[in-house]
């Protein structure tokens, strides 16, 4: 596969061109899928040229960049446990980090408008929050309530 770029005023073309793999070209590198016993599906040509399924243990581009957006998930995580600590935010935020979450997807998971679950990211707005509106934070984040209510970072 080769990229191409090219910049015209302000906007950036991406040009793709792909090679149709062979089966036999199919890669099988370590990564953590591995370890998991979980394999991908891509399609390839067979000897006859016609189009087939085969099953990879693992590609190592994408095993980086698997890792690479983990870390970062990770740090991020991290960031919002050190926060509900400190009593910058609410325990939504740790959850919400945690869960792959951003304001939006868990607004549309609790039926409640993005700007009220931003100001629920506050430990002063939280600690007022009535147990109605934490049963849907915790039913979203797969916890129970004084699970929510009870976290401190620590």
């Amino acid at each position: 596969m080769t990229f191409v770029v090219r910049k015209l005023s302000e906007i950036y073309l991406l040009k793709f061109s792909f090679k149709i793999m062979k089966k036999e070209e199919v890669p099988q590198d370590k990564s953590a899928l591995e370890a998991a016993n979980i394999t991908d599906l891509y399609y390839a040509t067979d000897e006859s040229g016609n189009f087939t399924t085969v099953q990879s243990i693992g590609w190592e581009a994408k095993a980086k960049a698997l890792d690479e957006s983990m870390q970062l998930i990770n740090e991020r995580v991290e960031k919002a446990k050190n926060d509900v600590a400190n009593g910058i935010s609410s325990p939504i935020v740790y959850f919400m980090e945690l869960n792959k979450m951003d304001f939006s997807i868990l607004a549309s998971y609790v039926g409640i408008w993005t700007f009220f679950v931003k100001q629920h990211a506050k430990p002063q707005k939280f600690k007022k929050l009535s147990e109605k509106t934490l049963q849907k934070y915790a039913d979203a984040f797969g916890i129970t309530k004084e699970e929510l209510k009870n976290y401190d970072g620590k």
